[in-house]
Parts: structure tokens; sequence; C-alpha cells
């Protein structure tokens, strides 16, 4: 009962603040406003845990229940993360057979550009991902692509994160194509919208359902959601990305789970990021 009661009172703040949307009805494009929409989440963390500054948000569930922030800060001293940025680096700089290598893809050599992804692409008319042109990146150099979920492409990106700690997020939905509001709001009906058997949507653990126990896990907010990752957790063993991240919530709602870097998983991306601007990116984590 206790924890149906905590979930009423997470619905009813969201209602409250205008945060739950009816998936299965349009949207007026004229009507969507990406920056309320982020000022709404905010107030809606601020009433829901006063007591967490907003910048904080970026530690996810370390960022509103005590107890779990205290094994995380112990964990952070020595990080589990720390040897994959290592071999990160080391990927990074290594050149491909052609004599090129990441830094010849990427704005200022790829060094401290995590923040401004995903970022929307005029010209492909489609949101792009850093995992995605890192892929990009090797292919257009005559060299195979990475798998998406974990290993090398998880460990180039850490290692791309770690360089851009602490720089703010600044998603930006170009006015003059629509298209990328379109983008935006793909995201944000996936995000809002029930699927599976189980019959959740992402806003059922990571919105309402945050810092509810669910099994043994905490789901962590919405806000700053998206700014740890890569992540090393705990139940993988390993790092991984936020795509594979999706994939694994998909799978436990039991629906079929899209492949990472799907349409849907980027516009998701792209929404939540949008979300998280004004705070910094803090990845790799390392989470449960």
């Amino acid at each position: 009962m206790k924890i149906i009661r905590k979930l009423a009172l997470g619905f009813a703040v969201a209602a409250a603040t205008h945060i739950t949307y009816a998936a299965d009805t349009g949207f007026d494009m004229q009507t969507v406003d990406p920056e309320a929409d982020r000022i709404a989440l905010q107030n809606y963390y601020k009433s829901r845990f006063p007591d967490t500054e907003l910048a904080d948000y970026v530690n996810g569930i370390y960022s509103v229940d005590a107890d779990s922030r205290e094994q995380w800060v112990e964990l952070e001293e020595f990080p589990p993360y720390e040897f994959d940025v290592e071999k990160g680096e080391e990927l990074f700089n290594t050149a491909f057979a052609n004599g090129k290598g990441y830094a010849d893809c990427f704005e200022n050599g790829g060094i401290g550009i995590r923040h401004k992804y995903p970022y929307w692409n005029k010209e492909e008319g489609t949101v792009k991902t850093l995992e995605q042109e890192i892929n990009e990146c090797r292919v257009k150099n005559g060299e195979e692509a990475l798998k998406w979920s974990k290993g090398p492409i998880a460990q180039i990106s850490a290692y791309m994160a770690w360089t851009s700690r602490d720089k703010v997020f600044d998603i930006q939905i170009p006015e003059d194509d629509p298209r990328a509001k379109a983008a935006y709001l793909e995201g944000k009906k996936f995000f809002y919208s029930k699927r599976g058997q189980l019959n959740l949507s992402c806003a059922n653990c990571h919105l309402q359902g945050s810092n509810i126990r669910i099994r043994a896990d905490l789901p962590g907010p919405q806000l700053g959601h998206v700014t740890h990752f890569p992540v090393f957790r705990s139940k993988w063993g390993e790092l991984g990305t936020l795509h594979r991240r999706y994939s694994g919530c998909h799978r436990d709602s039991r629906s079929d789970p899209l492949k990472p870097q799907a349409e849907e998983f980027r516009n998701l991306e792209y929404f939540q990021s949008y979300m998280s601007n004004g705070l910094v990116a803090n990845g790799p984590g390392a989470r449960k």
C-alpha cells in the first residue's frame, strides 16, 4: 500500500504540473513548446524533491536517494569505468589504416563536444548521436562499424564524454526546420507512450516512478537522465551505451526491442537531452 500511495502522489504531482500527456492523441505542432516542457519538468522535480538542487540531477538516482548516494560516493573513489576511459583514449588516438583518425571527423578534434549531442542534421533530415557519428567516421575511412551497445564504441564514447565533463548541455531545435521539432515531438511521444505486455511507458518508471522501488531497483529521474552516459552498470559488469539501456528498458516492458540507434531511440535521446539543457555532462558514470 505504501508503494501505491507513493505512485498515486507521483501521478497527482505530474498531472498538476501538466507533465503527463495523452500518448494516443495528436499534438498540434503549433502548440509544441519544448522550452515550456523543460521548465515544467524542472518545476515537477522541484516540487517532488525540494531538497535536491537542479544541478545535482546529473547524478541520477543518487541525487534523490541518500542511501544510494552514500554507496555511490564510495564507489567513485575507485570508479569502475576508469580503465574504460583509458582504453577509449587509446582507441580514439589509434590511426585508421588510411592514416586518419577520429579526430579528423569531429569538431575540435572530437575533444569536449559530448554536450552538443544529439543534434539535428538539416542536410540529412535526422537526429545524429555521438555513437552514430563514431561509426560513420569509421566507415567513411574504410573501417568496419563497431557494435552499438558495448565494447570499443562505449569506450570511445566514454573518453569523449570524459573530455566534456562540466560542459553545459545546450541542445538546439532549429526554428527554421519543422522536421526538427517533429523529431523532438516523436521522442516526447515515445517517452510517454505505454507499450509492451506490461503496458508501461518510460515516464511510468522515470517520472512518476522516480525513487520508488521496483523490485530491488530505484528508477532514476528523467531530469539529467542522459547526462552521465555511457555508464558502467554493476548489473552488466561492464560499460554500456545509452541505447543499450533503452533496449533493456524496452525488453523489461516486454516489448519487441528496437535496435540501438533506431530512429525512435535517436528521437527519444533528442527529447531527453533537450530536457537536460542547462545541466552539465558528467559521463561516464557508474550505476547499479
